[in-house]
Order: structure tokens, then C-alpha cells, then sequence
């Protein structure tokens, strides 16, 4: 089977460009200075926080971990493209090159679930951090008011006897 490397080599291109996940290099999230902290305050906090949040996922930015995962997949579907196209008596070149196709396609996904992820956990400890530090971070979930001239709930009420069902008679 003859591969026209061209092709692969431009898909692969293609691939490259399309795959950089460009995630921010810090919070994703808003973050407000705290009641009666200063503007100065909350600047100081929100780099001690950004520094802790970058320590907290290991030191390596979003992109870093997306750029990291995609070269690891392409080099290892290169690898094993290689090798299947010389055990299988064809031509490792062309099995090499399948194989980076094929390692750079998986690779643009696996790069995405790294950023976000990476993300994920980096936003997680600097709203962590700063709240923390007494400054308002955005929460999620429903909170209901309860009403101010609430009534207090009503005493529970047994559901009746069954049909036909006779009390024990009284102890004596």
C-alpha cells in the first residue's frame, strides 16, 4: 500500500494548528474583593492565590498539560505505527506516518480533557484560596429564603387503621 506522505504531513498540519487548546493561564472565574478589604488587599491576595492554585495542579499551566498529552499520543501512535508496519512485512515509514495520524487525532482530544481539567482543578483551589481569605467567590446551587413569618410545621398525624384491624384491648 503506498501512502502519499504530503498528505499525511499537511492532515497532520492541520491537526497541529487546530488541536493548540488555547485555555487562560489563570482563574476562569471571577473573584471580588471582600467587605472591608481594600483594593490593595485583594490584589496581594489574588496573586497569592493564583500561585497557589498554579502549585496546586503541578506547577504547569492548562495549555502546558494539553500540549503535553497531545505530543505524548502522537509519539506513541508513531511508534506503534512503526513497529505494526514492519511486523506486518509492509513499510514502517508509511506505518510510522499512519500511526502519527491516527496518535495526532487521539492526541487532540486527550490535549482538550488535560486543559480542561487542568482548569478544572486550578480554578477549584483559587476560589478555595480566596475565599479563604475572605473575599467573595461565585458559589453554585439554589438557595431558597425561607419566608420571615414562617409557621412552625404542623404535628404528625398518623394515616388510619386498616379495614377490619382491632385495637388490643387495654393493659389492666
Amino acid at each position: 500500500m503506498h501512502v502519499n506522505l504530503k498528505v499525511i504531513s499537511g492532515l497532520v498540519s492541520v491537526l497541529f494548528i487546530t488541536a493548540c487548546v488555547s485555555v487562560p493561564n489563570g482563574p476562569s472565574t471571577m473573584a471580588l474583593p471582600g467587605t472591608n478589604k481594600t483594593f490593595d488587599q485583594f490584589r496581594y491576595d489574588d496573586s497569592s492565590c493564583r500561585g497557589f492554585a498554579h502549585e496546586q495542579i503541578g506547577g504547569t499551566s492548562a495549555n502546558q498539560a494539553a500540549g503535553d498529552s497531545f505530543v505524548k499520543s502522537a509519539v506513541t501512535g508513531t511508534v506503534i505505527g512503526a513497529a505494526v508496519g514492519a511486523a506486518g512485512g509492509g513499510d514502517a515509514g508509511a506505518g510510522a506516518a499512519a500511526g502519527l495520524f491516527v496518535g495526532s487525532i487521539m492526541g487532540a482530544e486527550a490535549a482538550n480533557v488535560s486543559a480542561y481539567s487542568a482548569q478544572h482543578r486550578y480554578d477549584n483551589a483559587y476560589i478555595q484560596c480566596m475565599y479563604a481569605k475572605g473575599h467573595r467567590v461565585p458559589v453554585t446551587g439554589h438557595i431558597e429564603q425561607q419566608p420571615a413569618n414562617r409557621t412552625p410545621p404542623s404535628r404528625y398525624i398518623p394515616p388510619p387503621p386498616p379495614p377490619g384491624y382491632t385495637p388490643p384491648p387495654p393493659p389492666r
